[in-house]
């Protein structure tokens, strides 16, 4: 027997820990941030407290009520032991974005991180060009201990080293992705703190209490996996994926591998009937190159982080239009690793947007980017001198710099997914006042008479596979039982299908 239980991820999108078991012994299927649960509570100027620990999360139903975290993150007034205590083998993430991989961080150093080599470089590469929090320190982290003498005050410890992560990667490292583990940038400097870095494998040398089989799938990030689970019964995790992107081959690929599945714990979070057009990558570049054709001035494209296929999109699209791409330090940091590890994106032709900032704290920046790519800098005079030269890769968040540019008209391409949120739905607004300010024609969105937002499909792919297509990879696979979660749509399973499991959060389940 196959138990499963959904700690969380059942109810809504995002915020996957899925825990499958087999005689006494089991795995994780992800362990993400719920962003819906935490803004219940939490917004940008009211955050957990990390000098707590775990305290805050597990209180307020963040984090399951286990005993599978560091102890280093339990204050004293935590009474963990009460919790049950699972034998987790270890976490198979599907990919790097935080509301799948999240709450790794908080996690027991002794549970290794199964993750393809992509997800693995971007979870460092986030963390290393971040501000650190238990939220963010996936791929390493500061040993704390209490600095108070009643034990609930916990603080890094001076003088102690970083603690890599262990990893399995779904295929064999490389040198180079050994390597990047190895070190934090900055760490060379005379009081800087060291990284002894974890172990990194190949997961098919690592005993798991299932026979594991990864497999590639098309999403909205690169390295996303789906992984098939064969013990006494079979089961596979869809992770999130798509048809429609680049890759789509890869998803049909899993398919395929995953008809002798009994159990299927499948995603939806376009899932139900839908009228829209299908939108691929491809149309959306050709959409965004239109309008870059028609624009005359400066082009802000603003897209989704870590859409480095959206990101590609815009390289071809600035050589095809005569302009220069512009990213940010970070994301180029972020390509360099990527390609120098797995070779799945490129930085040729990129420039390099020269920020007005201190920039003696940002160490991965002057080891990497700066040693390698300084003569792509380009700053903002050169940007306003010859605007029509440059499309820039800014993000709502990036638009101060707009302040140092001074633009005098221009296009704003918005090709990232609409505002699911209220706070998101703010953001849009004061994004709106920014592009009045400077001239800016938005596309992508937009504003009507009474000001509710308007967006434009055609000039975003979604991340994620729409009903009809969900609907395929289920009639393909034709499993035994349908588990869907990362889902509103859980209704809409239950009408569709036979055999829909529609979970409740912490109970098991057996196959």
């Amino acid at each position: 027997m196959v138990s499963l239980t959904v700690y969380d991820g059942a109810m809504g999108i995002g915020g996957n820990k899925l825990y499958l078991e087999e005689n006494g012994n089991g795995v994780f299927l992800d362990f993400g941030k719920n962003f819906g649960k935490y803004g219940v509570f939490y917004e940008e100027f009211l955050k957990n407290r990390d000098t707590r620990g775990i305290h805050d999360l597990i209180y307020l139903d963040l984090l399951p009520k286990l005993n599978i975290y560091r102890p280093d993150l339990i204050p004293s007034d935590l009474p963990i032991s009460q919790y049950p205590s699972l034998n987790v083998a270890a976490v198979l993430l599907s990919h790097a974005h935080m509301d799948h991989c999240g709450n790794i961080g908080m996690l027991r150093e002794d549970i290794p991180i199964v993750a393809s080599p992509e997800s693995i470089v971007i979870m460092k590469g986030m963390q290393d060009a971040g501000v650190s929090s238990l939220e963010t320190d996936n791929a390493y982290f500061s040993p704390r201990q209490p600095t108070d003498d009643k034990g609930l005050y916990l603080s890094s410890v001076a003088g102690m080293n970083y603690h890599g992560r262990n990893f399995c990667c779904t295929e064999k490292p490389s040198e180079a992705l050994t390597s990047f583990l190895s070190r934090k940038p900055g760490q060379d400097g005379k009081r800087a703190k060291k990284l002894d870095p974890g172990q990194c494998g190949c997961y098919d040398n690592a005993a798991f209490p299932f026979e594991i089989s990864a497999h590639p799938v098309d999403h909205s990030i690169f390295g996303a996996t789906a992984y098939i689970l064969r013990g006494e019964t079979t089961a596979a995790y869809t992770g999130d994926l798509r048809l429609h992107g680049k890759n789509g081959q890869s998803t049909r690929d899993f398919v395929s591998r995953a008809k002798d599945a009994s159990v299927l714990i499948t995603e939806g979070t376009r899932a139900g009937p839908s009228d829209e057009e299908k939108t691929s990558e491809q149309s959306v570049c050709e959409t965004c190159r239109e309008s870059v054709e028609s624009s005359a001035g400066l082009v802000i494209a603003d897209f989704s982080p870590r859409n480095f296929e959206r990101l590609e999109s815009f390289q071809e699209i600035a050589q095809k239009t005569g302009r220069e791409l512009v990213a940010m330090a970070k994301d180029v940091y972020m390509l360099h690793s990527l390609q120098c590890i797995s070779g799945s994106c490129t930085t040729e032709g990129l420039r390099i947007y020269d920020e007005i900032m201190d920039k003696s704290k940002r160490k991965w920046e002057q080891e990497i980017v700066r040693s390698l790519y300084d003569d792509r800098y380009v700053d903002h005079k050169a940007i306003r001198e010859s605007p029509e030269n440059y499309i820039l890769c800014f993000s709502f968040f990036d638009m101060k710099h707009l302040l140092d540019i001074k633009p005098e008209g221009g296009t704003y391409i918005y090709s990232g997914c609409e505002a699911f949120n209220e706070e998101m739905e703010i953001d849009f607004h004061r994004l709106w006042h920014w592009l009045r300010r400077f001239n800016i024609n938005p596309s992508g969105f937009s504003l009507d008479e009474n000001e509710a937002l308007c967006f434009d499909k055609s000039y975003h792919a979604s991340g994620h596979a729409p009903g009809e297509d969900i609907t395929w990879v289920i009639d393909q696979i034709d499993p035994d039982y349908i588990v869907p979660i990362h889902t509103e749509a859980r209704d809409w399973f239950a009408k569709s299908f036979e055999n829909v499991i529609l979970v409740d959060e912490g109970r098991p389940y057996e196959f």
